[in-house]
């Protein structure tokens, strides 16, 4: 076998293991998370995140979030929510606390599809941190954490760390984060 038909093949091959990969299911929760379903969809699916749908659920916000977007959630996991002071989800589940719980829940969502490497170049360009808008009207802000690690940091200055990855939605992109985020 000459020098480029090997080279050929061994291209061949690793393009096939990364499609394959591509295509793969991402895990989120003990859930798959398949790129052709929507957040709500997804995110239902997710054991970590039962908490979060609740409160999208009370907030009445399933709609919003079943719609052609994008949108870039930033999802707190059960644990994020458990660490809250005592009494606090209790509280924002009443609905007549509605309006603070969609408050808080918009301020998790960005407008636009912002995979990883977009939140990478933002903060490159911002030279070490990026503010972004969030639905609700308010701020966060992303910054490295490391290498590989992306932090967000709310307008109480309080971080989260984002602890998984562009998960793909038909309609954005969700990452896990271990921090319920806050507006002023």
């Amino acid at each position: 076998m000459s020098v480029n038909r090997f080279i050929g093949a061994v291209c061949t091959i690793a393009l096939g293991i990364a499609a394959a990969a591509a295509s793969a299911d991402v895990m989120v929760g003990g859930g798959a998370m398949l790129p052709s379903r929507d957040i709500v969809q997804n995110a239902v699916n997710s054991r970590d995140h039962t908490t979060l749908v609740a409160a999208v659920k009370a907030a009445e916000l399933i709609d919003t979030l079943q719609s052609k977007g994008p949108f870039t959630v930033f999802a707190p996991v059960n644990a994020a929510f458990a660490a809250l002071p005592a009494g606090t989800v209790e509280t924002l589940l009443k609905p007549e606390n509605k309006a603070t719980l969609t408050k808080v829940l918009t301020y998790h969502v960005v407008p636009g599809r912002l995979t990883s490497e977009d939140l990478e170049d933002l903060i490159r360009k911002g030279k070490g941190s990026a503010r972004l808008t969030t639905v609700s009207g308010g701020s966060l802000w992303v910054m490295k954490n490391g290498d590989r690690n992306i932090m967000v940091k709310d307008e109480t200055g309080a971080t989260a760390d984002i602890t998984v990855y562009d998960v793909m939605q038909s309609n954005g992109v969700i990452y896990s984060i271990n921090r319920v985020l806050m507006p002023k």
